[in-house]
């Protein structure tokens, strides 16, 4: 498998991610947008930071059970509930200081949302990797 990530001349720089991840790859993982559940089924927290730390956590789960870790992701989408960019900068950063920041580092997007599908949810994360 490899994983070239670029920023092609002529796009503007980023915070990190790259613009173009191209995949040569025998298999493709897709998750499920990971929430903010515990185990249990319950919302871990009503904070955003704390919401954040569950998503993380159960990502790196997933990732595991699938043979895969933070390095073999291609894609990210990341849906924030709020329209305050305070927010969203915040759960970016929060993201790229954890064991899963690697993840980052190919083709993501942040979304501010008006709505997830848990009661009180405040963050959800789409992932795809590769191996």
């Amino acid at each position: 498998m490899t994983i070239a990530r670029s920023n092609p001349d002529g796009l503007h720089p980023t915070p990190g991610y790259h613009h173009v991840t191209k995949v040569r790859a025998d298999t493709l993982i897709y998750l499920a947008g990971q929430c903010p559940l515990t185990p249990a089924g319950e919302l871990a927290t009503e904070t955003l930071a704390g919401q954040t730390a569950q998503v993380i956590d159960n990502i790196l789960v997933a990732l595991a059970a699938a043979g895969a870790g933070p390095d073999d992701v291609v894609r990210t989408v990341i849906y924030v509930n709020s329209t305050d960019r305070d927010d969203l900068a915040a759960v970016w950063t929060q993201l790229n200081d954890s064991p899963l920041a690697p993840a980052f580092t190919s083709a993501s997007t942040l979304l501010g949302v008006a709505q997830l599908g848990f009661v009180g949810q405040l963050v959800e994360i789409d992932v795809t990797a590769a191996l």
